[in-house]
């Protein structure tokens, strides 16, 4: 595997997150990357060995069992945080210090964007991976530079290159902000240093009979293949 780039790929532990990023993993190896997917040990799973049978699969502690059993959203995410924060950045730093062909771009979960912090800290490229739609990304990101208000004040919503959406339109997170204030926080924060990452890549079935994957580049450059 020597002189290939090797990138390591964090998807968020959960199977609408892991299964997107494990097929992109997947195309990578077949040209030619080596791909290294950390998984945590909660999201490990018979089948995703089976089906990432040509990756190399290392799983990282995520404070699994250091919760007292009734902590709240918040409190569950910023456990996880801690821990995969740690647990990430040790496995990088015995990469650069011990392996031949230490990883150089960490592509992560955009749920997760502290995980660009570490990937600066020691010297990789880092590429924040959003596993929704653009469409329900822009949403997202809207909300995120306050373009509307939540709770929501009207019955639609206008929003730039997009058609006038219904309060039944729009993610059930957006539509009804105080049911799942924790997770609001969660997708809304995604955005919090986009303009830091390296690339930005946005899963998509735009083309269902050829391949198809969207970079952004902070710069405003737009590359598909």
């Amino acid at each position: 595997m020597a002189g290939k780039t090797h990138v390591l790929v964090i998807p968020y532990p959960a199977q609408g997150h892991i299964n997107p990023m494990l097929q992109f993993s997947k195309h990578l190896t077949s040209k030619g990357v080596k791909v290294t997917l950390l998984l945590t040990p909660g999201a490990f799973s018979t089948n995703i060995q089976v089906q990432a049978n040509f990756l190399n699969i290392v799983c990282i502690s995520d404070g699994s069992g250091q919760g007292d059993g009734a902590e709240g959203m918040v409190a569950s995410v910023e456990r996880f945080r801690a821990a995969v924060s740690l647990s990430l950045a040790e496995l990088i730093d015995k990469q650069k210090s011990s392996d031949d062909d230490p990883a150089k771009v960490l592509v992560y979960d955009s749920g997760m964007p502290w995980a660009l912090e570490i990937a600066q800290r020691f010297g990789l490229r880092g590429a924040s991976f959003f596993t929704q739609s653009c469409a329900v990304s822009a949403i997202y990101y809207h909300v995120y530079e306050g373009n509307f208000k939540l709770p929501l004040e009207g019955v639609t919503v206008a929003l730039p290159s997009m058609p006038l959406l219904e309060t039944n339109d729009l993610p059930s997170f957006i539509s009804d902000a105080g049911m799942y204030p924790g997770l609001l926080s969660l997708v809304i924060n995604q955005f919090s240093n986009i303009q830091e990452a390296d690339w930005l890549l946005f899963n998509t079935f735009d083309k269902l009979e050829e391949e198809v994957c969207t970079l952004w580049h902070p710069e405003n450059s737009l590359l598909l293949y």
